[in-house]
Parts: structure tokens; sequence; C-alpha cells
């Protein structure tokens, strides 16, 4: 009976959820969607409670699998009919031979363009506006003057990036730097134009410039928090670990240098892939600062902070897999390298309600699904049902950075995971996915992952919605939705637990 509740609940959420976001499509057929979601758990339960047959898991897993490949497809379907540019009809357009090559602009003199920078956004002038627009790339229908923006609003008639670097080249020529031009999905997918003030036409100078003795200073101070980390889990006295006892037996605290020099490699590489992208696509970025705290694990972590706005969402998804993809390989080395070099002993007895254990440097391998998997592989026979590793520095340093990356890659709001899924399908259905990741995380939390909880909590003061980029229109190529799909199945395999049947095939269940 459980069985038929959960899957009443689960079949009832998706067809909410699919009416409440996905409506705007009209291209899509949304029950047809809903059905392809819930065959995977129809198909578990009927052949377990009718038949009383349970699905091998290499079947269940391509249910699940050829499930979620068909709902992408009709998305990516629906979604492109959508946004199909209209085709205007033979009878509304002037001939090939009159339509001209280059697309005139009102003339603007010096004075002019000094005098329209500084004309309030409510009375820049109608005309100045039409002439960043051509016919026959965005027919101009609406202007609507609001107090931070101007929307305009209209038909586009050739492919989006096209459309966007011409109008911006427009605005730029009319205005100078005045206005940032942005390209979002309106209503039922219909792009239109906004112009917002370009914070930078007022910035300091002075601000931007990047402070390469802090990124220094605060690596430093990170380099000796982890290294007093390791030292102090490795057993060393913590009087011995002082920044003076460092200068007069610096043997003490060199014990934590493996702890040390792995977690600042994760956190480092992740940054620093992060900042090489965003120079690469010539946003102003600052250098990666790290946040060291002298107790616990050392550092809270490192950040890039992103200066401009994105200009595209392929700027979006490069900027928001690079850091997780350069970070989450060391880990996994580090991971890797560190499994090698450890130890098992039997598990300690544990409380009720703490089936799992998350201690500084000891770990049951059921505790997630990459780690079970790995450490079968590496450790081999050494592994055996009802023990637990006893990790070496390098492994805790490695499962600690994966463990970073995971809920950084989670998929809401401005985190790595939002960046992702925003590029990969719009600001709005990102928004969406956000919002039932929180739930989800939740449920898990409170299910089978008691040490998400607090994380769990935090998820709910991020908004949901990533900041648009500039071109929010033109989507991603198919190399970059799978290689997004792959990353957020390697957040799905750090986060879960290891199934009870995969733990039983890899010889870990007693």
């Amino acid at each position: 009976m459980a069985d038929w509740i959960l899957l009443a609940l689960v079949g009832w959420g998706f067809y909410i959820l699919l009416r409440w976001t996905l409506t705007r499509l009209p291209t899509l057929p949304w029950k047809l969607l809903w059905m392809v979601m819930i065959t995977p758990p129809s198909a578990v339960v009927v052949s377990k409670q009718v038949f009383a047959y349970d699905l091998p898991a290499w079947l269940k897993l391509i249910l699940f699998f050829g499930s979620y490949v068909v709902v992408v497809l009709l998305l990516r379907r629906a979604k492109q009919q959508t946004m199909g540019a209209p085709t205007p009809s033979p009878e509304a357009q002037p001939s090939p031979s009159a339509q001209p090559s280059v697309y005139p602009i009102p003339p603007t003199s010096p004075a002019m363009a000094a005098a329209l920078n500084h004309t309030p956004i409510s009375e820049v002038p109608r005309e100045h506006l039409s002439g960043c627009f051509p016919w026959n790339v965005f027919y101009l229908q609406n202007v609507e003057y609001r107090p931070q923006a101007i929307i305009c609003r209209g038909n586009l008639r050739v492919d989006a990036s096209e459309a966007y670097d011409l109008v911006r080249a427009n605005v730029e020529q009319t205005f100078g730097n005045r206005f940032l031009v942005v390209l979002q999905e309106g209503f039922a997918g219909k792009p239109f134009f906004a112009l917002v003030p370009n914070p930078a036409a007022r910035r300091d100078p002075s601000t931007t410039a990047e402070q390469p003795g802090l990124a220094i200073t605060l690596l430093l101070c990170t380099v000796y928090c982890t290294l007093s980390a390791g030292a102090f889990a490795a057993g060393v006295d913590p009087a011995q670990l002082l920044p003076l006892q460092f200068v007069l037996a610096p043997q003490h605290l060199l014990v934590g240098l493996p702890y040390a020099l792995a977690i600042v490699a994760i956190l480092g590489s992740h940054e620093l892939a992060r900042y090489w992208m965003a120079r690469r696509y010539r946003i102003q970025t600052s250098l990666p600062y790290f946040i060291p705290i002298p107790f616990a694990l050392g550092t809270f972590g490192a950040f890039v902070q992103i200066k401009e706005p994105v200009p595209h969402r392929k700027a979006l998804f490069d900027l928001g897999v690079a850091g997780p993809l350069a970070g989450g390989i060391v880990a996994l080395l580090m991971l890797g390298v560190g499994l090698s070099l450890s130890e098992t002993e039997i598990a300690p007895p544990t409380e009720p309600n703490q089936p799992n254990l998350l201690i500084f440097q000891t770990m049951d391998p059921k505790f997630s699904l990459l780690l079970g998997v790995l450490a079968r592989l590496i450790m081999g026979s050494t592994l055996v049902p009802g023990y637990v590793i006893q990790l070496h520095p390098l492994a805790f340093a490695g499962w600690l950075g994966l463990l970073v990356i995971a809920l950084n890659l989670m998929p809401i709001g401005q985190l790595d995971g939002g960046h992702i899924v925003h590029a990969v399908y719009g600001q709005q259905v990102g928004a969406n996915v956000g919002r039932v990741t929180r739930l989800l995380v939740l449920l898990l939390a409170l299910t089978v992952q008691p040490w998400l909880l607090l994380w769990a909590l935090l998820l709910f003061f991020i908004s949901s919605a990533d900041e648009p980029t500039l071109n929010d229109v033109t989507e991603l190529n198919e190399g970059r939705d799978l290689l997004g799909l792959l990353i957020l199945t390697f957040l799905v395999m750090i986060i879960l637990p290891l199934p009870p049947f995969l733990a039983e095939w890899l010889g870990l269940l007693n």
C-alpha cells in the first residue's frame, strides 16, 4: 500500500509542477511529458505489487535514463518551435533591392550624443530607439518607459544571437555606454529587448582594480590554517601549532602538509578555472580569494567575484561548469590516491537513527554512491562488510572537496548548478528547477542524509532565480547540454547514499 501511495504522490506532484510551469510553451504536449516522467516509477511499482517481481537494477536504470532523455528531447523541440522567428509574408517585405545593406541610424553629433546621455530615461526620443532596431531584424512594435529600463517589444525575425549583436552595436553607436542591452524571453517565450542603465558608466575605475596583495595574504593564511587543521587531525597538540611554534618547530605543523596541499589545490583549481573562463569572455572579475578560518577544516572555501553582467548563456554555462569540472578532477585524483593509502577498521557502534558515519577521518563507504563505487574499485578485497574506511589525509581532502563541489552544484540561483540549469533550460525553467530542488534536498536530509539538513535549510535563503545574461535567448549546443547533464549526474552520485541493491552487488552489505 505504501508503494501505491508514494506513486500517487509522485504522479500528483509531477502533474501540478508541469501544469504550472510548462503551459507557457504552447507547442509542448505537457500531458504526454507527464506520462513519460511517471512511466518508470509506475513500472517499478506495478511489477512489484501486481506481478510480485522486482525489476533488476539495470532495467530500472534504463527506464529512468530513457525517460529523462525523452523529456529533454520533448522540451528542446517544444522550445525551438515556440522560439522560432516568425517569417513575414512576401507582401509585408520590400523587394530585395529595396532592403538597405547598411541599417540606418539617426545621425548623432557629439553634442546630441552627450545630450542623450543626460536625458532622463522617460524622455529618450522614440525615433532614436527605432533606429537601433532594423525592421528586418527586430520589428519594433511597442516601447515601454520604466523608471530603470526601456522595454522594447516586437517580433524577432533573425537568429537571436545575430539580432542581439546588431542591436547592441546600434545602441552603443547612438547612446555610447549609457545602456546595457538585454535580450530576454517574455510571455509565451516571446523575446523582448530591454535597455537598462550601465553601472560601468558611473563606476570609479579604482574600485575595479585587482588586489593581488590581498589575494596572496588570504592564500598564505589559508595554507597556515589548513596545515594546522591537518596536523590537529593527525593528533598534534594544539599548543604546538601556534604561529610562533611554526618558526621554532615547523615539523609539527608540517604533519598536516598532505591535507593542506590537497584542499588548497582543489579549491584553487576550482576558482582559477572560473577566473580563467571569465577572462576568456572578457568579463571583469576579481582574483581568487581564499577564506581562512583558524579552526575546524581550516577554510570556508574560496570565491571569485564577477563584476560585470554575463554576455550570453554560453558564457554562463562555461562559467558554471569550469570550476566544478577542474576542481572535481583534482578532487577525484586526490581521493583515488588517498583511498589507495587508506586502511579499514571495524565499524564502531552507532546510535539509533545514525546509519552513516561522517567523522573527520572515518567514513562508511555506503555513505555515498560515488564513494562506495570508488572504494570498492581501489581498495578491493580489503574492504569487507561491517568495516569503515580510515581515510588518509589525501582521501579526506579529496572527499571534502567533492562535498563542497556538490553543494555548489545544487541547481539553485547563483550557485554553479543554478548557472548550468539556467544556461541549458532558460531562466524561468531554471528558477522552477531551483524551487523543486530545495524541497528534494530537504526531503533527502530528513530521511537518509541528515548531514545535509543545514545546507538544505540554507538553500531556502538563496533566490531560486539566477540573474539573466545580456543575451538570455540564444540556446546552447547539444554538446554543452550533454555536459550539463553529466555534471548534474555527478552531483547526484556524491550526495545520494549507496543503494542497498548496489551495496549488495559490490559486497558491502552484511
